[in-house]
Order: C-alpha cells, then structure tokens, then sequence
C-alpha cells in the first residue's frame, strides 16, 4: 500500500471533522457526549478485540516496547529542556510540556490498521498500554508537582484498562465467540472514524500570544525530534519491517487531544495547549509521510 493510501483517507476524515464543526450547528454537546461515546466505549472495545485475537509473540515484540519506551523517555527529558531554554510564564511550560511526549491515540490506530492490519493494530495497542501510564505520570506531574489521585487515575483509564483485558485474555488462550468477534469488529470501525471527525472538530488555531519560540520546540520535539530517535534506537536494536515501523509511526503521531482537558482541568492554558494540538496535527500531515518513506 502507497503511503497517500496510508494517511490521506484518515487525514480527509480530519478534514470532514473540521467542516462539520465549521457548517453544522449541532452544539458542544454533541461533540461532548460523542467524545465520551468513543472514549469510554467504542474505543477500548477496538483495543480490547485488537489485543485479544491477534497473536503476541513477546519474546519479539519486547525489543519493540524497549526502544518504543526508550524513544518515550528521551521525548520527556528533552520536552522538559524547555523550561531552562525558555523561561516561559506561569502554567505556560507546565502545560505545553506534556505536548512534546504524549500521542493521539486515535490517528495511532487508524494509521496502524492501514499499515498493517489486525496485526498492525495489535502492535500499536501494546506499545499504547505501555505508554499510556508514563506519559500520564509524566504530564500530571508538570502540572500538578505531585502523584495524589495519579494511580486512581491510570486504574479507570478505560483504553489501559481494555488493552490490559485483552492481552490477559490472549494469554489466557481464550477465544472471541464469533458474533462477539464480529461486533467488537464493528463497533472498532466506528471508533477509528469518529475519532479521527473528532480530531478535525478539535483543531483551534488560536491562543498564542506568548511563548511562541516555546510552541515552536514543542511541535519540533515531538514530530521530528522524538521519531528520529525511535529510528536510530530501532536500527541499532535491528528491528525491521512493520515493528520498525510501529514504532517510529508512534514517536511520529501527533499530540493527543486530552492534553487540552488535562491543562484545563488542572488549572493550565488551555489555549495555547489546544493550538498546540492543533499545530502539530496539522504540521503532522507532511511530517508523517517523510517518517513512513524512511522505514519503507
């Protein structure tokens, strides 16, 4: 498959997203409640089906999750740079920081499917089951400078909590009944398309009126910094074909949309987080396929 068949139907979905938004006068509710949908429900049941039938081969798969969580680690300590480089304002760098490392789970798996199918899929919700805790633990703390309330947190993280179920469930030996199978199939082709329409209806463009050069380090670290390390960590680890490129697609995606809720609700920017958000996703369009040509 060609790389514009790769990305531009999942990044058309983000742009059908943003005409939605810009055309149609369905309210914040609709978008609230239809984010809740796909986040607590449809979402981790893709996860859950993804982990649960797909073979895992750990004994494989580790040198992936080491240099995908190696990558990670490098990605947080070069984020956090900024504040010394910088010295931003109050709250600026504490909530733009978590931009730098944290990823959007939706265009993960939309891009991973069409790159590699269920087995694809698989490989990318294992790395996300990793990664989802560290990256939390890392952005709360900017934010809050403590772990109260962190570990209850990550325990009601429903996509951690699916992909946890589903490796267990694989490990276990069991099998999905047929029309079990076919409904979590289903149900998971919902979640990618909405998630990506609700990728496009996020996407703010406003809200930088300072700290700019901070902005600037922050899309760089994350959409060419971080893959740049997963490439060479994954060439010297000898990881090859799709591994290879999960893990350098991960460092490659785009920040994740939550980064806008978890500032708002601890008491950052929450604009300059959204257009940080909506920056690097845009800028993702061309950087996303120069990140997949170099592990073709």
């Amino acid at each position: 498959m060609s790389i514009a068949a790769i990305l531009v139907p999942d990044f058309l979905l983000i742009f059908l997203g943003v005409l939605l938004l810009r055309f149609t006068n369905w309210g914040d509710a609709f978008w609230a409640g239809l984010e809740k949908l796909v986040y607590f429900i449809l979402f981790p049941a893709l996860l859950f089906y993804s982990t649960a039938r797909t073979p895992l081969d750990f004994a494989s798969a580790g040198r992936m999750l080491q240099v995908a969580l190696s990558a990670l680690a490098c990605a947080i300590a070069i984020s956090w740079l900024a504040k010394p480089l910088f010295k931003p304002g109050p709250m600026m760098f504490e909530s733009g920081v978590q931009t730098g490392f944290r990823f959007n789970s939706y265009i993960a798996l939309a891009l991973a499917f069409r790159l590699g199918g269920d087995q694809g899929t698989s490989l990318m919700a294992l790395v996300m089951g990793f990664a989802i805790p560290i990256c939390n633990i890392a952005a709360v703390h900017a934010l809050v400078h403590k772990g109260g309330g962190l570990l209850k947190e990550l325990s009601r993280n429903p996509l951690l909590i699916a992909t946890a179920s589903g490796v267990l469930f694989n490990l276990a030996g069991l099998h999905l009944p047929e029309v079990v199978a076919t409904t979590l199939g289903r149900i998971g082709n919902a979640s990618i398309a909405l998630g990506l329409l609700l990728v496009g209806a996020g996407l703010r463009l406003t809200g930088v009126r300072e700290a700019r050069g901070m902005a600037a380090y922050f899309v760089l670290v994350k959409l060419a910094v971080y893959p740049a390390i997963a490439l060479l960590l994954g060439r010297w680890a000898g990881l090859a074909g799709l591994q290879l490129q999960i893990v350098v697609l991960f460092c490659a995606l785009p920040t994740a949309t939550s980064c806008y809720v978890l500032a708002s609700r601890l008491g950052g920017n929450g604009p300059y987080v959204a257009f940080l958000i909506s920056a690097g996703t845009l800028v993702s369009a061309l950087t996303l396929p120069l990140w997949l040509m170099a592990v073709r």
